[in-house]
């Protein structure tokens, strides 16, 4: 048994995490999820979608007997690779 090796899932709320922390759990490993907010997306006045994925996490998270955490890595992913990216494009240092 894997009894005390604790792992971490990046999980979506979708069946592939989902189904990955629970053959973990199973196999005796010490499960978290994680989920990962990368980019703020929405409409003002809609309902985020970041919002219902981690709801769908937590709510998986749940059924298996998992703590899933929210972690929002907004401004990181912005600072560090969207706006690198647009800088590179800029310069042609890479292509869209």
């Amino acid at each position: 048994m894997n009894k005390n090796k604790r792992v971490v899932v990046g999980m979506s709320g979708g069946v592939d995490s989902s189904v990955t922390a629970l053959l973990l759990k199973q196999q005796g490993y010490d499960v978290v999820g994680l989920f990962m907010r990368n980019w703020e997306y929405g409409i003002k006045g809609s309902q985020c979608p970041n919002r219902i994925e981690l709801d769908d996490a937590k709510k998986v998270g749940a059924l298996i007997g998992i703590e899933v955490i929210g972690k929002d890595w907004d401004k990181e992913n912005r600072d560090r690779v969207f706006d690198v990216f647009l800088d590179r494009v800029k310069q042609r240092m890479t292509s869209i």
